[in-house]
């Protein structure tokens, strides 16, 4: 299905061509000692937030983006080559880096396909949300701007912050690999920049390299739910708290929703940057390389991070940035207040006009939802049916500070928080106290958006979900910062307590880890090892522009949720309709016509459509190709057959029949 040696060849080819990129533009605008560390993230979000525009402008082909990657390499290597002299004066050792590597294999393992007894192909639950790889697929194959590949009737236009999988169609398109492949590779690089970022701001901030050790240790702990399973019941937990949700730790996140962790990530690059702003600028000198490098780099980290993530990028960044901004400007002198207003401001129109495009098809597509306003102000909910509903609203407030925070993040919260708080009151060093106060503003910023703003698109509140993220990475920092501290201190007390909270979170991640690596087989298991083949005949008889039609419910319990699955990881054509989980977040209908066509589709592939509803797929829904399997009850009961609109092209007994609309050519 995927091939191992594409996937790790995309892996070190990202790694090295984002870092050398990051880390030519970091050793001019970061503290020398981040650098590299940094620089994934930072070359990342530079090559993609202005690569994107470019091939709108260019074609997206092999050629144009070979030329674009060489010339990205070969200006980092000429600006690293000529500050070749500059030496770090701390380094984040080479063990962290190979630390790093090895821990983002945890979440890739959840992308990659299990093969079991019987020839049988399994997949981990996070591939639930990974069925968006077919974005992947489609600008490899069409290009830019890229189309939606899982809706016919409303148009091509995708209303979707899709930065991340661009970055990965540029490798998909320029190696010849598959979406799936290029989507493995970059979860495995998001882990890995990631935690290089982590390591990198806890060594410098700890000044001991004990503390990137710590970091890979924490990156792998859990929650508290799986300990109080295990001692209380999961009845008697539950009926204390709502079920566990999305809100989790880097783990989890990592491998569920890589896209929105760089996007975190990106948040906390460009808050750092907001720190250093107006540092080691000369006065008189406006528009020196020590004011507009900085600026520069921050207008496209935040472009970056809006592109990948709206609700981290924009709406928790939206609230974070100007937080760090009235704190980075107490910490500045008078004279230079005027000019660090001035940059900002600059900096956040520029980042808007750039990011334009996305805001405007985010705004249209919220009003063609006919949802209203697309957040909204609600506490998080917290605890369970145990509470009579009358007291359980005010409770929540409370609970999710004191209880919810500590239970989701047992190995973070307490000794981050501590730490923190003591390296913005005491560090004696003055440019970490600075930052420190910055990054105490970003966390702050990023848990009270979490506690209560919600999103009211879709059925969950991803918003909650996603904008913890960059506050779990602060708090992972200083938890990292501490621990390395206060074991050199000889601070048992706090240690010990850290070590406690870091020995509860790690059963909850072994576990995760090995639900990542290991899934039980569906029944469909079978048939989804088979489904390559079917998915090869499929596009030999379908153009690559054209829409396909499938039953939207097939194989639907090789994931954890229905979802299209085989079509979105194997099929390398748009959908005409590719099923209600797909088209919630990714096309914007109105929820009353999703259900509508949702239960025309289904109708048509279990053998109950009218002549009617076969119509409606080619003419409103752009179906040009219908493939029916021998799950559908349109296997026996087929009323494609019947009419004159489709014409049988190709058939294998017991496996699939494709059909085409007539008087259309592949």
């Amino acid at each position: 299905m995927i091939s191992i040696f594409n996937v790790v060849l995309c892996a070190v080819l990202a790694v090295l061509f984002w870092t050398c990129i990051g880390f030519a533009l970091g050793q001019r605008i970061f503290p020398q000692a981040l650098a590299l560390p940094l620089a994934p993230t930072l070359g990342w979000a530079v090559q993609n937030a202005l690569a994107l525009p470019v091939f709108f402008l260019l074609r997206f082909s092999q050629t144009n983006i070979a030329v674009m990657a060489i010339l990205a390499i070969g200006i980092s290597l000429a600006a690293i080559w000529r500050d070749a002299a500059r030496q770090p004066t701390t380094a984040l050792p080479w063990w962290a880096y190979a630390i790093a590597a090895v821990l983002a294999l945890a979440p890739t393992l959840a992308i990659l396909p299990k093969g079991t007894i019987g020839d049988s192909v399994a997949l981990a639950g996070p591939m639930f949300d990974h069925a968006k790889l077919a974005m992947i697929d489609d600008m490899a194959r069409m290009g830019l701007p890229p189309g939606n590949p899982f809706f016919g009737e409303s148009g091509d236009r995708l209303p979707y912050y899709y930065l991340w999988y661009f970055g990965a169609a540029q490798f998909a398109r320029g190696l010849g690999i598959s979406g799936w492949e290029a989507d493995a590779a970059m979860t495995w690089f998001s882990a890995f920049a990631s935690l290089t970022l982590m390591m990198g701001l806890a060594t410098w901030f700890a000044g001991r390299a004990a503390a990137a050790f710590w970091i890979g240790l924490l990156a792998l702990g859990g929650s508290l739910r799986f300990p109080l399973w295990l001692l209380l019941g999961t009845e008697r937990v539950n009926e204390l708290l709502l079920p566990a949700t999305g809100l989790a730790g880097w783990l989890f996140q990592a491998s569920w929703v890589p896209q929105h962790l760089t996007a975190a990530a990106s948040a906390v690059v460009a808050i750092f940057l907001i720190g250093r702003l107006e540092t080691d600028v000369k006065e008189g000198v406006a528009f020196g390389h020590r004011r507009v490098l900085p600026a520069a780099a921050l207008v496209l980290v935040v472009v970056a991070g809006f592109e990948s993530s709206t609700w981290i990028g924009g709406v928790t960044l939206a609230v974070a940035a100007p937080a760090a901004g009235l704190v980075r400007l107490a910490q500045l002198a008078p004279e230079r207040r005027l000019a660090f207003i001035g940059t900002c401001m600059i900096a956040a129109a520029l980042a808007a006009l750039v990011a334009f495009p996305f805001l405007h098809d985010q705004w249209i597509a919220t009003s063609v939802r006919q949802s209203g306003f697309a957040i909204g102000i609600e506490p998080y909910e917290v605890l369970g049916p145990l509470f009579p509903a009358s007291v359980r609203r005010f409770l929540d407030v409370p609970a999710f500070w004191v209880v919810l925070l500590v239970i989701e993040f047992p190995a973070l919260v307490i000794a981050g928080t501590i730490a923190l708080a003591r390296s913005v009151r005491a560090e004696p060093d003055q440019q970490l106290r600075a930052m420190a106060a910055i990054f105490s503003a970003l966390t702050l910023a990023s848990l009270v958006v979490t506690w209560l703003v919600t999103s009211r698109l879709g059925e969950h509140n991803d918003l909650g979900w996603r904008a913890v993220l960059p506050a779990i990475f602060v708090l992972m920092v200083f938890a990292g910062v501490g621990l390395a501290r206060w074991i050199a201190q000889r601070a048992y007390v706090a240690a010990g307590a850290a070590l406690l909270g870091l020995l509860l979170a790690l059963p909850d991640g072994i576990k995760l880890i090995a639900a990542n690596a290991m899934s039980r087989p569906a029944p469909s298991a079978h048939a989804f090892a088979q489904a390559p083949e079917l998915w090869a005949a499929v596009r030999a008889h379908t153009a690559p522009g054209e829409r396909v039609a499938n039953n939207p419910l097939y194989l639907a319990d090789v994931t954890p949720w229905p979802v299209n699955i085989s079509w979105a990881l194997l099929a390398n054509r748009r959908s005409c309709f590719a099923g209600r989980e797909l088209t919630l977040a990714y096309v914007p209908l109105p929820d009353a016509r999703r259900e509508e066509i949702n239960a025309k589709f289904i109708r048509v592939f279990a053998g109950q459509g009218s002549a009617e509803d076969v119509r409606d797929l080619a003419q409103t829904f752009h179906c040009r190709v219908v493939v029916v399997t021998p799950s559908d009850g349109a296997w026996r009961n087929d009323p494609f057959q019947a009419t004159p609109i489709f014409h049988l092209v190709d058939m294998r007994p017991d496996r699939w029949k494709i059909y085409r609309a007539k008087d259309t050519e592949p």
